[in-house]
């Protein structure tokens, strides 16, 4: 017997089975789910059932493996004529517009028929995260044009080289909209859009409505537009405000999203038109698909938070950081509420302490302090409440602007870890998450993103505890634990990245191990869960090191579970669909439903794809993975 499967769209050759003594009428493939490099073991098992002996050969040029698509049935007619090898074809020329699909060999011998389904016979592929890598800060300069090109593009050249998927960027409305409101400049990011297309990367973009400069990592500074300067000059409570009067210019507050302080303008439509301008100005890159997602900058650092923690006003780590609430517009909305909600006597806190402060050195944070009280928990409610409606509001407005095109939505969330295993998560609850042993603060969130099919994109992927202050009570482990959970038990999908620049074994098998936490999809069940991608942060010249380059390589190797790049997203579960306008509003009563805490996911302790560190790293890994073995 003899199957030919010409005209595949991954250049499967052909599959030989010599010595086949079954007398088949025909052979039925649906061919579905998985194209797979292991048809041999479809034709021994189809022996074991039918009683024949089949020795099979398998020959393969440039094969990925993948998920093609379709449900489409193909029936095979073998040549009838007595020959010793029967021959069978497969005209599959059309696969590319196939679905996924499950495969089932049906053999018809004089005595019986039987029917055998094979369902993610290659699943490895199921296990495929995408790298990709964010651009330096300053790739596009402060005066507008692309930095280094010449050097950008070899760099470039050698992330394709490796298997790296593609690339983050900044889109900075500082440099875009500098001059004026509604002059828009997009000539540098053209020129750069185009280069990553030349060098066959993908490409990930943030709308940048932040500063850069003024937190970790910061390295240049880009300022928000001088004219949304000067309005604040005249009327500085459009800027998030401190509890004595401090402003902080990173971006605009929330609280005048709907306020037409802006030459005519809220701030919310000043967001919408940067991005309609962008899909304007983008829609080829947008039509030919080298844009896979458009992070919207939703706060400070482009994340999903307040401005409570920033080392342009002092802070230093680990300090608890300070509301930024108290400019008249969420001053007077805050009064609103409360008077509506039958509390006007409450006020906002004022024992909350300064940035550099510990918990228990505040009234507010404290065992027993003010944020167990009625009044504390109304105050963080309405805090956390006011930051996920900001969020739910700009999306909806990316979704109308990016709606029909092949992209998706995503949103940041900040990874505050430290204090996260003290009662009172102090860090979290000034940054806005209202998050509490008995109360999840981030599952919210991803519900109100699940409305606009968004991704969740989390950071401090790399980080362990037992590298943090033990006195900043740290839980990063634990943190992207509880985040990830949510956002899969939400059914929406989570990305990541790491917080600081580290070209370590320790820092990448952590990685690893939060982009699939259970370990490698070898057989077909259970599925295990895995990130969307992960972004790494970032590209420099001491990422090229020789030996830095050399681990960061294995990395993406074992991102893509040792695999070579995979060119078609479609093939590891990205599916490429026109955005649908997002769906309806949702309700307070729905985010406080989602506050309930409930059990993360299990974790593994380790990745089962590790980056050995040198020879002892080595030695280590194959005693783990015996001793491993043992007790399985």
């Amino acid at each position: 017997m003899e199957v030919m499967i010409p005209g595949m769209p991954f250049d499967v050759a052909w599959l030989a089975c010599k010595n086949a003594t079954v007398d088949a009428e025909h052979v039925d493939c649906i061919l579905g789910y998985r194209l797979i490099n292991e048809y041999w073991k479809i034709v021994c098992i189809a022996q074991s059932r039918m009683g024949t002996r089949i020795a099979p050969m398998l020959q393969e040029r440039n094969f990925h493996l993948g998920m093609l698509r379709g449900s489409e049935a193909i029936r095979v007619e073998r040549a009838r004529k007595p020959i010793t090898t029967h021959g069978f074809k497969l005209d599959c020329g059309y696969f590319k517009k196939l679905r996924p699909f499950d495969v089932v060999l049906k053999a018809v011998t004089s005595q019986s028929q039987e029917r055998i389904s094979f369902t993610d016979v290659s699943p490895m592929l199921e296990s495929y995260v995408p790298v990709y890598v964010m651009l330096p800060l300053g790739v596009v300069t402060n005066g507008n044009y692309l930095e280094d090109k010449v050097g950008l593009q070899r760099q470039l050249r050698e992330l394709r080289a490796i298997g790296v998927d593609g690339v983050m960027v900044d889109v900075w409305w500082g440099i875009v909209e500098s001059k004026e409101p509604q002059h828009y400049d997009w000539s540098a990011y053209r020129e750069l859009f185009e280069l990553v297309q030349r060098c066959k990367l993908r490409l990930q973009v943030i709308m940048s409505f932040h500063q850069c400069g003024g937190n970790v990592g910061d390295s240049i500074y880009i300022p928000i537009p001088g004219w949304i300067l000067e309005v604040g000059e005249t009327n500085p409570d459009i800027f998030y405000t401190n509890r004595v009067g401090n402003r902080n210019k990173e971006c605009l507050s929330l609280g005048v999203d709907n306020e037409p302080l802006f030459y005519g303008r809220t701030a919310i439509q000043i967001y919408r038109d940067y991005m309609q301008s962008f899909r304007q100005n983008m829609k080829d890159f947008l039509e030919s698909e080298l844009i896979v997602d458009i992070e919207v900058g939703l706060g400070p650092a482009g994340e999903l938070r307040y401005p409570s923690y920033s080392s342009c006003q002092g802070w230093m780590f680990p300090g608890i950081g300070e509301f930024q609430c108290y400019d008249k517009f969420l001053e007077a909305d805050f009064r609103k509420t409360a008077a509506r909600e039958g509390y006007p006597e409450y006020n906002l806190p004022n024992n909350a302490g300064h940035c550099n402060d510990i918990p228990e050195s505040t009234g507010f944070f404290k065992h027993r302090g003010t944020f167990r009280t009625e009044e504390g928990e109304f105050f963080l409610t309405w805090y956390s409440n006011k930051l996920l409606m900001h969020g739910d509001q700009i999306l909806d407005e990316a979704n109308k602007v990016f709606e029909g095109y092949k992209v998706k939505l995503a949103a940041k969330v900040a990874g505050i870890h430290w204090w996260y295993k003290a009662e009172n998560h102090a860090a979290e609850l000034t940054s806005g998450y209202y998050n509490l042993y008995e109360r999840d603060g981030y599952r919210p969130i991803s519900r109100m993103l699940s409305r606009h099919d968004a991704i969740l994109n989390f950071t401090c992927l790399e980080m362990r505890n037992c590298e943090q202050d033990p006195e900043a009570q740290s839980g990063a482990q634990e943190l992207v634990q509880q985040v990830l959970s949510g956002g899969w038990m939400e059914g929406i999908q989570v990305a990541g990245e790491n917080a600081l620049s580290r070209y370590d074994s320790e820092a990448y098998n952590q990685i690893l191990l939060n982009a699939r936490p259970n370990g490698v999809m070898r057989s077909n069940y259970p599925p295990k869960p895995k990130m969307y991608g992960v972004t790494y942060l970032r590209l420099s010249n001491e990422l090229f090191q020789k030996k830095n380059f050399e681990m960061f390589t294995t990395f993406v190797k074992k991102m893509h579970v040792d695999m070579d790049h995979c060119p078609d997203p479609e093939l590891y579960g990205h599916h490429r669909v026109p955005m649908k306008r997002s769906n309806p509003e949702l309700k307070l009563a729905d985010f406080l439903e989602a506050s309930r805490p409930s059990s993360p996911y299990p974790w593994d302790n380790d990745t089962d794809m590790s980056i050995s560190g040198g020879f002892m790293g080595y030695i280590l890994s194959i005693i783990l993975r015996l001793f491993k073995l043992r007790v399985k």
